[in-house]
């Protein structure tokens, strides 16, 4: 209830804060999302709870950890680099919020496209590709002369185009963030995909529709 009710943020947090310390992970979850509404989560609640046994937990600190700034960074990179594909995701989300801010530290492009080429988990490679995007769209456009060798992100993203469709499609909605012949051709390719959504999000992307010659 604290934080939806309205009422003083600091009595709200005064009940929540001794939550963090519940034996059930569900609530020292909820205690993370409750000082987050009243404004009285700390940084150091954020790290401890990156520490939790408890997935569940880890989660929520991945969620609201971007809040912190660069200051969060390490953390989520921690987090990226856990066994659990849900802690993996959410971890991916939050690089992906920082945005350019992530991209300033080193290390998180790389992580991210590591978690995109590796990871046996579908939907945290979709995460990592999507968290690339979110990066480079925050910050400025990769030099059309930098090639993937030179940028992981890059490479990540145009090797994630052969990937399952949801991931496919993800990799081209990323590439908006890139230019150069390599994207060019890409996004050509991707006009043929042998997915609608992929197919459509090239379109959409391209303004145009796949030769039929």
């Amino acid at each position: 209830m604290a934080g939806h009710l309205g009422g003083d943020p600091a009595g709200g947090a005064a009940v929540a804060r001794p939550a963090l310390a519940d034996p059930e992970p569900a609530v020292r979850a909820a205690a993370l999302g409750a000082l987050a509404r009243l404004d009285r989560l700390e940084l150091a609640d954020v790290r401890r709870a990156a520490r939790d046994r408890s997935p569940r937990v880890k989660v929520r600190a991945a969620e609201l950890a971007w809040r912190f700034g660069p200051d969060s960074v390490p953390v989520l990179l921690d987090l990226v680099a856990k066994r659990q594909p849900e802690v993996v995701e959410a971890a991916c989300f939050g690089l992906g919020e920082l945005g350019a801010t992530a991209a300033g530290h080193p290390g998180s492009v790389a992580a991210l496209a590591g978690v995109a080429r590796r990871h046996g988990d579908a939907l945290c490679r979709e995460a990592a590709v999507a968290a690339i995007g979110a990066i480079r769209a925050d910050g400025p456009l990769a030099p059309p002369d930098q090639g993937a060798a030179e940028d992981p992100g890059r490479a990540a993203v145009l090797a994630a185009l052969e990937d399952k469709p949801a991931v496919r499609r993800r990799a081209v909605l990323a590439l908006a963030a890139f230019e150069g012949p390599d994207i060019d051709a890409a996004l050509e390719s991707a006009l043929a995909d042998r997915d609608w959504q992929v197919r459509q999000a090239a379109e959409d992307l391209t303004g145009r529709r796949p030769s039929t010659s």
